[in-house]
């Protein structure tokens, strides 16, 4: 007999999933956008005046703080997984500064009349786990009654201002990286709709709870030019993202994109999250394609929204090496292979080749 805990399918309850639930990029901007002058702060090293994955201060001894947030509506049925999905995702953005998460603290929402205190109970475990495995505590937090479910962390990272990375400082003729594969979106879609199949679900799970704790290593090696972690806006966006800000073009080798297993089952039955769409709308104006790129399924997979999504690195060659031994300890041997290079601006922010 099934018990309470288990009958509870979050995604229910939630109107959109994971980093699927971002703004669109277009519409992010005319938010942000103001007029008034923010007091200057010297020390304040990453602020909003870029996109990048948190804001980094200048602790006047070296080392930079790093500061985010990241907080969702359910991505999966299993508050324990749901849990452990959105701390993963809200530390990676100190791993993609170069950084070391030191200390978490909980968002959490919940529909106190509609699931019960048991199952945010087991949201707030599944944070904790995570936090363990990466070895910060979970210091605090605060929660509210609110219409869906929402979890997420705030979370605080040191790093040597030498090794902080941003996401808009690649150069002419650095190479590409993605150290996890895309597609997490429309699995997950599939899964809101009930057709994803027991061994995809756990292969889903496994990636989206997977910490990018390479990204501290990473930061030390200086070679490593500019680095991002790819989430919300796809691996189009992002990378988009890292090209304009630097001023340059990427050129992405679409044949060496991995996908996550099952993805091309799901994306013949239809199972695109509605925020491909938006994140297309924002970033497709940007893409040109190659003759003998499958547009059709690029088109899909490219504005895929990721939870917890792959480093996207950019590198010296020089520094290849070094990466490809640093990838190969973590476990990430599949990721070794450049997926793409950057070139002096083009006509298009991103070129797609086969």
């Amino acid at each position: 007999m099934e018990t309470e805990q288990e009958e509870i399918k979050l995604t229910r309850y939630s109107h959109s999933a994971g980093c699927g639930c971002k703004i669109a990029p277009a519409l992010l901007q005319e938010i942000l956008k103001t007029d008034d002058q923010q007091p200057q702060d010297g020390r304040l090293l990453v602020g909003n005046s870029s996109n990048d994955d948190a804001a980094a201060y200048d602790l006047g001894n070296g080392t930079a703080l790093i500061s985010t947030t990241d907080f969702f509506m359910p991505i999966v049925d299993d508050p324990f997984d749901f849990g452990r999905i959105a701390a993963a995702n809200a530390i990676s953005d100190v791993y993609a500064m170069g950084g070391r998460p030191v200390m978490a603290i909980a968002i959490l929402g919940w529909p106190v009349n509609a699931l019960p205190a048991a199952a945010a109970r087991q949201v707030l475990e599944g944070g904790r786990a995570v936090c363990a495995q990466a070895r910060i505590p979970l210091a605090g937090g605060h929660s509210i009654d609110s219409p869906e479910p929402i979890f997420g962390l705030a979370v605080s990272g040191l790093c040597g201002i030498a090794n902080l990375k941003r996401n808009n400082t690649a150069q002419v003729g650095d190479v590409l990286f993605l150290t996890k594969p895309i597609g997490v979106g429309i699995l997950s879609t599939a899964q809101k709709r009930g057709l994803l199949s027991p061994e995809h679900r756990e292969i889903l799970v496994n990636q989206l709870t997977q910490l990018n704790s390479v990204g501290e290593q990473l930061g030390s090696i200086p070679g490593v030019t500019a680095m991002t972690d790819v989430t919300g806006f796809g691996l189009g966006g992002h990378l988009a993202e890292m090209a304009e800000g630097s001023g340059l073009t990427a050129e992405l080798y679409y044949s060496r994109l991995k996908f996550i297993a099952g993805v091309r089952e799901y994306l013949a039955l239809k199972a695109i999250p509605d925020g491909t769409y938006r994140n297309w709308n924002s970033c497709g104006s940007k893409i040109s394609f190659e003759a003998g790129v499958d547009v059709m399924e690029a088109f899909s997979m490219l504005p895929d929204p990721q939870t917890n999504g792959g480093l996207l690195i950019a590198a010296d060659a020089d520094a290849v090496d070094e990466i490809i031994d640093l990838l190969k300890q973590h476990g990430l041997a599949d990721f070794v292979t450049p997926i793409g290079k950057m070139i002096a601006k083009q006509e298009k922010v991103i070129l797609v080749k086969a």
